[in-house]
């Protein structure tokens, strides 16, 4: 076998998207030994000593940093990898792309259009190559839903329902702020379900069905002062603990989001619903192996819902993995995305979605922000050719 490529990663944060992204490295060694290049894990950053020495051994990183811009001067290095709260997500990636490192980010791009803005420009004047973590993309039966639209099975689509549903933050106690719970800060997060949890479900939206261009929204936070944990002191809640909106589509059709942290009996409710003139398909996280087709061409005696197991060796990605009927989880969405990654680099393409277009998903939940705020409709600005 052919030497391959080294791909050197520095990874920055060792929460649980650290844990995840670092998991995606480790796998593509035994699962896609196909392609040209293979990560080397040659250093992850903490700023905790001891917690980020803890990490670097159980998960194969060679050395550690507890200062990320060491990590970027690193000349051992080619890629950074940002696993940070939504506030340091500019500052890191603009920084390892001023100093010629491709960069890897974790959802969302960026708190505000400002800056995400500033990191697609960083990262072209640079010319690197990035890509941010939409890891619902790579689920094999999210992929597949995407290959049925594109070819034109469900014809003119006239529906988009998609929600992400969790119960994590009923609890009036609860601090906001601090290690685990920065999605509660505003400052850190940016926003609150827009741009953790509709995030995702803009992106999975905007991939399969094509730009939102207009939106009206509704937000509520349901507790609106909670103790801050870095300042001891009670503070107002601004980030949202809930979202509704709907929109338009590029394709004319309407879409219906929700999100919340305030569904009771739901972690990760994650599912989406397109109807189209010929045919319709959904899909849900919780049974995520299995999409649902509806097609309406069928003979009316045998016409209804089927449910496809997404487990066969003809279906994405899942050659990779093991013997039909057997399926595969939710953290094999980010193994995808790094195999997706070092193909990228093997064939001169972008590893969509780049910077620029997760730009475009950013664009819209400012849009849905402001359009709650002023009890308005309002365009998103989103550039249909990006997404």
């Amino acid at each position: 076998m052919a030497e391959k490529k080294k791909l050197r990663i520095g990874l920055v944060g060792t929460g649980l998207m650290g844990r995840t992204h670092a998991n995606g490295y480790n796998r593509i060694h035994n699962f896609f030994p196909d392609l040209e290049y293979e990560p080397e894990l040659v250093a992850v950053c903490s700023r905790n000593e001891e917690k980020v020495k803890a990490f670097a051994d159980q998960w194969n990183f060679a050395s550690y940093e507890t200062d990320w811009r060491k990590l970027i001067a690193r000349d051992d290095i080619d890629a950074i990898d940002v696993c940070t709260p939504n506030d340091s997500h500019a500052e890191i990636s603009i920084a390892a792309a001023e100093a010629g490192k491709m960069v890897l980010c974790e959802k969302p791009l960026s708190r505000t259009i400002a800056e995400g803005q500033k990191m697609v420009d960083a990262a072209e004047k640079a010319g690197v190559q990035t890509t941010v973590w939409y890891n619902y993309r790579r689920i094999p039966a999210v992929t597949l839903a995407k290959n049925i639209i594109d070819s034109g099975k469900l014809g003119k689509i006239f529906h988009y329902r998609g929600n992400f549903l969790q119960d994590w933050t009923i609890n009036a106690d609860l601090p906001q702020g601090g290690e685990g719970l920065w999605r509660m800060d505003s400052d850190a997060a940016g926003s609150g379900v827009t741009g953790d949890l509709l995030a995702h479900c803009i992106d999975s939206a905007m991939w399969l069905n094509g730009g939102i261009t207009d939106v009206s929204a509704v937000t509520e936070t349901f507790v609106k002062e909670r103790m801050h944990q870095l300042t001891g002191k009670v503070e107002p809640v601004k980030i949202d603990d809930a979202c509704l909106f709907h929109c338009h589509f590029e394709n004319g059709s309407l879409g219906l989001f929700e999100a919340t942290r305030y569904a009771r009996g739901h972690k990760a409710l994650k599912t989406f619903e397109i109807n189209g003139e010929h045919a319709s398909i959904r899909w849900d996280l919780h049974d995520l192996n299995r999409l649902e087709f509806f097609d309406h061409s069928d003979e009316s005696q045998v016409r209804g819902w089927r449910s496809i197991h997404v487990t066969d060796g003809d279906h994405p990605y899942i050659d990779k993995w093991w013997i039909p009927g057997c399926g595969i989880g939710w953290e094999h969405s980010f193994v995808h995305q790094v195999a997706d990654f070092l193909k990228s680099l093997e064939d001169g393409t972008p590893c969509s979605p780049t910077f620029k277009e997760a730009l475009q998903t950013q664009k819209v939940c400012e849009a849905i922000i402001s359009s709650a705020n002023e009890k308005r409709w309002v365009d998103t600005g989103v550039d249909g050719k990006f997404v």
